[in-house]
């Protein structure tokens, strides 16, 4: 089978955790004797090939205002503009034609559209090619794929969003199949108005976390515990509400915040953070920053797609305090491997890591639960046979089973509270 993933960004340039699932399924399906290329967007004029991990890398010039990939908070007129052809970019379509004509690729698997915009549907559906589109953000909702505004996660799409997302959910129709990487996020965008003719799939994105060899549980700590966060620095993934309750609780812990963001975002939290307490620290591998905190806090108050930074904490025996919001819940469950918090309640998250810090018994209890408690996140060949499940049936025109079929998993049930 010859696949072509399009996608926004590639390797090196990571942008958020899509980035990640999106190479190893790439990765993963070549080492299964497919037939792997790629095509993301870069820095440099017209089409660039490379090979990178054994897959053939297409990097496409973006014809935009600016390349999207950048630390730097650009003025706002100039932001709308950018969304303004992001609208429709029919010159990325030249990008597409030429690729699949090089790959003649069996079947698209299209993943995040920031930069091609869904002219990239028109011109595969041109070729003839069946589409296979894999949902990880709110891209086809939000010009800014949060739906944050305001400091809070939008119930709705606004005026602006829906001008800009007009005949979208019609061009939808192109799409053979859809798959969610949570079942929020699928429901979330086909209530939209969106894939009325696709199959419709769950499948969570997996990680390699579990390939290495596991860790102990986490032991009570000595006086001191280590809360940490590790993500992207941006105002939706709550970090500056992180920083805030952490400071005003009176207790004996620190707090490590690891990742970039927007330069400007950066400062004021450094200009928040009291130096005593909180380490802003940049980017670490998670490897090594997991291992030297007891705690991991996913603050997030826009609707997270999945959060698969969750995922690799429990992997490592890591109790975590996560939000309620969007694909999270469908990870952290509370009191067997976490606790949930609400931006609705503000000082929900003060009183979780109050409340761990106090109460050792359930930490270790927590802890010992996590890794099993994400256990189907943990198998790379799961998710691999799920798409290719999904992508046999695609090229043969039929439907892959039944809806959701992929993303059934139980997971053990939380434990009555103890206290």
């Amino acid at each position: 089978m010859k696949i072509l993933f399009l996608h926004s960004l590639y390797a090196p340039h990571i942008g958020g955790g899509a980035e990640i699932v999106v190479r190893q399924l790439a990765e993963g399906l070549l080492g299964r004797g497919c037939d792997v290329a790629v095509l993301a967007t870069g820095p440099e004029r017209g089409l660039h090939e490379e090979i990178l991990g054994g897959v053939r890398i297409y990097r496409a010039g973006l014809y935009n205002l600016y390349w999207h990939y950048t630390q730097t908070r650009l003025n706002p007129l100039l932001r709308l503009g950018w969304h303004y052809r992001d609208r429709y970019n029919r010159s990325m379509r030249q990008h597409v034609r030429e690729v699949i004509e090089r790959e003649q690729p069996d079947v698209v698997i299209c993943n995040n559209l920031t930069g091609w915009s869904v002219s990239a549907w028109d011109e595969i559906s041109a070729a003839g090619v069946p589409i296979v589109q894999v949902v990880h953000d709110l891209y086809l909702l939000c010009p800014k794929d949060t739906m944050f505004s305001k400091g809070r996660s939008c119930s709705r799409q606004c005026r602006i969003c829906s001008a800009f997302r007009q005949h979208h959910g019609a061009a939808s129709a192109q799409v053979a199949a859809v798959i969610g990487v949570s079942r929020f996020i699928l429901d979330r965008v086909s209530e939209g108005g969106y894939f009325s003719r696709a199959s419709r799939h769950v499948v969570h994105n997996s990680t390699t976390a579990g390939d290495n060899p596991s860790p102990a549980p986490r032991q009570n700590h000595s006086g001191l515990l280590r809360f940490g966060y590790i993500g992207t620095l941006s105002e939706n993934k709550g970090v500056g509400w992180l920083i805030a309750q952490f400071q005003a609780l009176s207790i004996n812990a620190t707090l490590e915040i690891a990742g970039r963001g927007k330069l400007d975002y950066e400062a004021q939290l450094k200009a928040m953070a009291d130096p005593a307490k909180v380490r802003l620290v940049g980017y670490k591998h998670a490897d090594n920053f997991m291992r030297n905190i007891d705690v991991l806090v996913v603050p997030s108050i826009w609707a997270e797609p999945f959060g698969l930074v969750a995922v690799e904490a429990c992997a490592r025996h890591l109790p975590v305090i996560a939000t309620n919001m969007g694909g999270l819940p469908e990870i952290i469950q509370d009191n067997l491997n976490g606790l949930l918090c609400s931006p609705a309640d503000p000082d929900s998250l003060g009183r979780a890591m109050l409340r761990l810090y106090l109460d050792s018994g359930l930490r270790q209890r927590l802890s010992q639960q996590a890794r099993d408690s994400v256990a189907p996140f943990l198998n790379m060949d799961r998710m691999l046979d799920q798409y290719q499940s999904i992508l046999h049936a695609t090229l043969h025109g039929r439907r892959a089973h039944d809806d959701f079929e992929f993303a059934d998993f139980h997971a053990p049930q939380a434990e009555p509270a103890g206290d």
